[in-house]
């Protein structure tokens, strides 16, 4: 009789084993028999369409409508101006008038002065915020930023090309390369968000701007020095040590303490209009227009003091009127275009990452998405325009930027009334600007360098990743004591490392089951987890299984596999030998033919150990792979959904080899 019991419990417990094999097997076909996945040209012609359609799905799906609706789709989708209009009220134009005279009156002293920081004429300036807010008010998808010339593209700019052209010596040729290499670095920006290339901008890490921009930041600090002391002859190189050698050779020598004393003293006006500012929300439009009042008061201080007799320099001539055509000033067939699309190519780059992070910055700040390859498309025609119309490249600005968000700002209109109001200056009152000292253009620099260097920030990346920071202090010192260029490729190279380290040096763990539960973790994380007899799982924590990295991959697994034999066999009064490897591949995006031949060595190696190799949770990409490959029918299709199913098919398959 308990023969018989045991004999019917046995047939009890087969029955639901009988039905999980089943079920694993069924879910083991959902892997293996899935539809072939994309190939890359479709992928690519795919993210194209989506970007020349940019309404994708929706635009498809009127494909059996008029050619009107489609037209509508089609010029929604370019131009999201069209969309948001449809619902603007007085209320937000109200907002967005305050907004843009706002930022008007802290963009034209900024734009005049970041003018002369690029060595070009001061109307080049105000130019640049004419045509190119303009053109992103009908292209763009952020709602607060302020479009216009900013500080490190106005330092990067001369930094790289007065090594092709000196600016003193031969300023026309100098400005038509300025323009040239606008036009390159609008056509790379557009090619960006047209081609979805935008993870290209990424390789310029946070951590690399962050020290990039302190760097620069300090640089064009020294710079205006130049301007602060009224001095003459001064350096055309950037790094600290040549600036400092020139200033302190001028100062022995032809210095003009009249325009230290004026822009020391307009520099400390706003500088304390600004703390006021910050201190009390409702007085951000004092701080805001201080720059303005600091042109307007100082002007008049020169012009009824007569001060331009007594040293203190002064602009002189600014050109009024509208843009001049500049169409017939690139020079795409001269000697240097080769050099002029690099230096496009890196300005592009530069005043991309600095637009999208402010433009992110704000629309988390509103709840709302902002779509960054329509950004980079908007950035690049609005420069190629620019690049037509007399303008150098434009991007967003973080001071003008935060100033129309306190401002209140609800829409893009407020760059269209920023622009308007440059234009009705240019029109009117660049005669008035004659008498405005060059110290006042430099205070105003430097007082928005501050709000570019980061100390938190830059704190924040040593705590978290050591890694991170080198490549910050790598940017910080390059930019400070070789030049600007160098910076860069010294943080992008080091980026470059860090991603190639990663990739050839993958993680991979040792999975363990959590008491109670389904899941497998890594034991040295969760030292609760519990290994399962006779199986050995690990996952690769890589995104590509490829040449670089493929056989690290598999002498790893061995030593592992090496290692828990020894233990097996040191403590082996249970009986136990590992008698299955389980990859988890659920993290690994994709495999090339190194990484199969090398999967294909490891099960040739587990066999010479009387140890099989399953495969679980392969994504779309690798299991095609390994299909075409017929790895999978050399593993004996041992491919599971999960890796609870790969060990309960273990532990199954041993039960009923014991009975």
């Amino acid at each position: 009789m308990a023969a018989q019991a045991m004999q019917q419990t046995s047939t009890q417990e087969e029955i639901p084993d009988l039905e999980k094999d089943s079920r694993h097997a069924e879910r083991a076909q959902w892997v293996l028999n899935a539809p072939e996945p994309p190939g890359i040209w479709t992928e690519l012609i795919d993210s194209v369409r989506d970007k020349i359609l940019p309404c994708g799905n929706k635009f498809m799906s009127l494909k059996n409508q008029s050619g009107r609706k489609h037209l509508v789709s089609f010029l929604q989708g370019v131009f999201p101006i069209l969309v948001w209009c449809r619902s603007y009220t007085v209320t937000k134009f109200r907002k967005d008038l305050l907004a843009g005279l706002t930022i008007a009156s802290l963009c034209i002293p900024q734009s005049i002065g970041y003018a002369t920081l690029a060595k070009l004429d001061p109307q080049y300036g105000l130019y640049t915020s004419v045509v190119p807010p303009l053109i992103y008010a009908v292209m763009g998808t952020s709602r607060e930023i302020a479009v216009g010339p900013v500080a490190v593209v106005s330092l990067l700019l001369p930094s790289m090309i007065q090594k092709i052209q000196d600016p003193g010596a031969d300023p026309i040729s100098y400005r038509k390369l300025v323009l040239t290499a606008t036009f390159f670095a609008g056509i790379f920006q557009a090619a960006f968000g047209l081609f979805r290339l935008g993870f290209l901008v990424d390789f310029l890490s946070h951590a690399a701007i962050v020290g990039f921009v302190a760097g620069a930041a300090i640089v064009i600090g020294l710079q205006q020095l130049k301007g602060l002391l009224g001095i003459t002859h001064f350096t055309n190189k950037t790094d600290i040590i040549s600036v400092v050698e020139a200033v302190w050779r001028s100062v022995h020598h032809h210095w003009s303490p009249h325009n230290f004393i004026l822009g020391c003293s307009f520099l400390s006006f706003i500088l304390i209009t600004r703390y006021l500012g910050k201190r009390k929300r409702k007085l951000f439009w004092l701080s805001a227009i201080a720059p303005l009042l600091s042109v307007i008061l100082s002007t008049l201080i020169v012009f009824l003091t007569r001060a331009d007799k007594h040293g203190v320099k002064i602009v002189k001539h600014i050109q009024g009127g509208l843009n001049p055509s500049s169409v017939h000033q690139l020079q795409l067939n001269g000697p240097y275009v080769g050099e002029v699309a690099k230096i496009g190519l890196i300005v592009g780059v530069v005043a991309l990452t600095e637009a999208i992070a402010v433009g992110r910055s704000f629309s988390s700040l509103r709840g709302y998405h902002l779509d960054g390859n329509k950004e980079m498309v908007a950035m690049g025609f609005m420069n190629i325009i620019g690049s037509f119309t007399s303008c150098y490249v434009a991007t967003g600005s973080f001071s003008r930027t935060a100033v129309n968000f306190s401002a209140g700002v609800e829409t893009l209109v407020s760059n269209i009334v920023m622009a308007i109001t440059v234009i009705i200056s240019l029109q009117l009152f660049t005669r008035l600007l004659y008498y405005t000292p060059i110290a006042i253009l430099a205070s105003i620099i430097l007082s928005a360098l501050p709000g570019l260097i980061d100390l938190h920030e830059a704190y924040n990346i040593w705590k978290i990743d050591k890694l991170d920071f080198l490549t910050c202090i790598a940017a910080f010192f390059g930019v400070l004591f070789v030049s600007v260029e160098i910076g860069l490729l010294v943080a992008v190279g080091i980026s470059f490392a860090k991603i190639i380290l990663i990739s050839i040096r993958p993680g991979t763990e040792t999975l363990g089951r959590l008491p109670g539960t389904d899941m497998f973790c890594d034991i040295n994380q969760y030292p609760m987890a519990t290994k399962t007899p006779g199986v050995v799982l690990i996952r690769i924590k890589s995104a590509l299984l490829c040449f670089a990295n493929a056989n690290i991959i598999k002498e790893r697994i061995m030593r592992w596999v090496t290692e828990e034999a020894e233990d097996d066999t040191k403590g082996n009064a249970r009986g136990s030998t590992n008698q299955l490897v389980v990859l988890d591949t659920s993290s690994l995006m994709d495999i090339d033919t190194s990484g199969i031949a090398t999967l294909q060595e490891l099960q040739m190696n587990l066999t010479s150990h009387k140890m099989e190799l399953a495969i679980a949770n392969p994504r779309w990409q690798v299991i095609h792979k390994l299909r075409l490959a017929n790895f999978v029918n050399q593993i004996g299709g041992r491919v599971f959904l999960t890796v609870g199913e790969a060990v309960d098919a273990n532990l199954n398959a041993k039960w009923a080899g014991t009975m």
